[in-house]
């Protein structure tokens, strides 16, 4: 199995992440790690703890990082996911708590104890990634590999026209994880991604809320928000899962159908926060990222059922 870092501002998307990383028997969760993002830091920890919890894997240490972005004030997702993060269905406080020990420091340190073993795989902001990158610059290299669910390289956004929330959200973070990457290092999945490759149908929902298992439960209603925006704001044919189809190809990374390496930078500006700034000319500067554009659909959420349809 995968030895896997994960970190996350866990909203209802990143929940079902986390049982995909906790539960397909794929990986092997040292560690979660969380950001504001989604929610307030507070809500994504409660949330990392119950998503584990009903993956069966309570054992998991859980550690709280950055409470906003690194120079602006926190925007949260909460009109999309609800108050609690969870499609606000009131779940109960999760058995276990916070270790003592800061998100970032993890980062800086588990690498450390095992180099070049652990995978990194983050799903909100990049803040708790950039704040270890500018204790050591050289952090990213002492991982086997570093997924993040980031971006939107068709620039068809979805917090503004072009931009995507989790590299909207805390834009100069983004572009300090950009700085040090390499396309050997890095891989970000974007929502263009997620638009066009793992969208749950209304046949998809139905599929999974028949399996009746508490996780597919749990995936089901937890991302019920999310329906009602995905309806109303970018008319999706169901909801987008950015987040797992993110995790799947860190936990399977041949169901990436279409890779591309590029120069990438992130732009600051208000009018295109966090809008990727593509280089694609012949005279663009040397890659610094790999880009998956697109993955096998099919076997993506057949992954997702088959981990849903397990017991914890």
């Amino acid at each position: 199995m995968l030895p896997l870092i994960v970190d996350t501002d866990t909203g209802s998307d990143d929940a079902v992440a986390l049982l995909l990383a906790a539960a397909s028997g794929l990986g092997d969760v040292r560690a979660v790690t969380t950001v504001a993002g989604n929610v307030p830091l507070p809500t994504a920890t409660r949330n990392a703890l119950i998503s584990l919890q009903t993956a069966g894997r309570p054992d998991v240490p859980v550690h709280e990082g950055c409470e906003s972005p690194m120079t602006r004030a926190l925007s949260t997702a909460q009109h999309v996911h609800g108050q609690d993060g969870m499609g606000d269905l009131g779940l109960p406080d999760p058995l276990g708590a916070a270790e003592r020990e800061h998100a970032v420091d993890v980062l800086l340190n588990a690498p450390r104890r095992l180099p070049g073993k652990l995978t990194l795989v983050t799903l909100g902001p990049l803040t708790n990634l950039a704040a270890a990158l500018l204790r050591d610059r050289d952090l990213l290299s002492r991982y086997r590999h570093v997924y993040c669910m980031a971006g939107a390289a068709d620039l068809w956004g979805n917090v503004s026209a072009t931009a995507e929330f989790n590299v909207w959200a805390d834009p100069e973070a983004a572009r300090v994880v950009l700085q040090a990457a390499t396309p050997d290092q890095v891989t970000w999945i974007g929502w263009d991604v997620s638009r066009r490759d793992a969208v749950m149908t209304p046949a998809d929902q139905l599929r999974l809320e028949r399996l009746g298992t508490p996780m597919a439960t749990f995936a089901h209603r937890v991302n019920r928000t999310v329906a009602d925006w995905a309806r109303d704001v970018t008319g999706l044919s169901g909801y987008d899962l950015p987040d797992p189809v993110a995790m799947a190809v860190a936990l399977r990374p041949e169901l990436a159908a279409e890779r591309e390496r590029a120069y990438v930078d992130v732009a600051l500006g208000d009018e295109t926060r966090g809008q990727l700034i593509i280089d694609r000319r012949r005279s663009a500067p040397a890659p610094n990222l790999t880009l998956v554009r697109r993955v096998d659909e099919t076997a993506f959420k057949q992954l997702l059922f088959d981990t849903c349809e397990g017991q914890p």
